[in-house]
């Protein structure tokens, strides 16, 4: 039908004409409540951005001298976070003479790293960088 013939019609029937496949040979026009339609469809974004979770990184700093009391705080912590679907950063600084003792640090990554084996997984295994040594842990996606 003509283009004229399809504007009478919405306008007889108080809706719009709206084109659906303009580049189509004819274009394909539907006569709708634009503003309905409009509605909705914010409406179903809105929805989907409230259900949409978004990852954090949470930080756990150990140090090189940490107790056990202290180690299976912080061990808890993490699996509070993981269970909330976050990554979690772990870090030990060095300080002074702590430096040249970076295998204990290594050793204590390690551990912690064993401790969440059943919730998470290493992303990044543990790099000395600088005064700093640092790993990445991410939960399982297991749900």
């Amino acid at each position: 039908m003509s283009a004229s013939q399809a504007l009478d019609i919405a306008a007889e029937k108080n809706l719009d004409l709206v084109k659906i496949a303009p580049q189509a040979t004819p274009p394909v026009c539907k006569i709708m409540d634009y503003g309905k339609y409009r509605f909705e469809q914010a409406k179903r974004e809105k929805e989907a951005r409230k259900n949409q979770h978004t990852v954090d990184i949470k930080e756990i700093k150990l140090s090189l001298n940490i107790d056990t009391h202290d180690f299976n705080t912080k061990l808890r912590n993490a699996q509070k976070f993981f269970a909330h679907g976050d990554k979690v950063k772990v870090s030990i600084r060095f300080r002074g003479r702590e430096m040249g003792h970076a295998e204990y640090g290594y050793d204590i990554m390690q551990k912690f790293a064993e401790a969440c084996q059943e919730v998470a997984n290493i992303e990044k295994p543990a790099k000395l960088e600088g005064r700093q040594m640092l790993m990445f842990l991410a939960p399982k996606s297991g749900k």
